[in-house]
């Protein structure tokens, strides 16, 4: 069962991601598509199965955010990933500032997935943290 759920965790986060970066490109090529009912709702679906995946896997592996210092890096840095999609794709806002939202969201997804492939908090700079 684990690796079942490890595989719909990874489908379901590279999914998240992919799509964070797609609806970017929409919102700076200011297309309508963007307001689509299916756009706004895959998302959310998907993230929805991402995080009863995560939820899963922690009891599976025994291992829990704020006790284990990389699944609290991971919470954290999802929650960040979070606040800064939705400063990028919301309307209303000055363009540079939803552009440098997306970027700084794909930094923080890409810092994410480096923690849970080192199973560090230090993420890509294990290395060089001894971890």
């Amino acid at each position: 069962m684990y690796f079942a759920v490890k595989h719909l965790h990874v489908t379901c986060a590279v999914l998240s991601g992919t799509g964070l970066f797609l609806r970017g490109l929409l919102m700076m090529a200011d297309s309508p598509l963007l307001q689509r009912r299916w756009v706004k709702t895959l998302p959310h679906v998907n993230d929805t199965l991402l995080l009863l995946a995560a939820l899963t896997l922690t009891v599976l592996i025994g291992q829990y955010p704020f006790v284990n210092g990389w699944l609290t890096a991971k919470v954290l840095g999802v929650t960040l990933y979070i606040i800064l999609g939705a400063l990028a794709l919301k309307a209303g806002r000055p363009r540079a500032f939803r552009i440098s939202a997306l970027f700084a969201a794909m930094s923080v997804f890409a810092y994410i997935v480096s923690v849970a492939l080192t199973k560090s908090a230090w993420g890509p700079l294990t290395a060089l943290s001894g971890g």
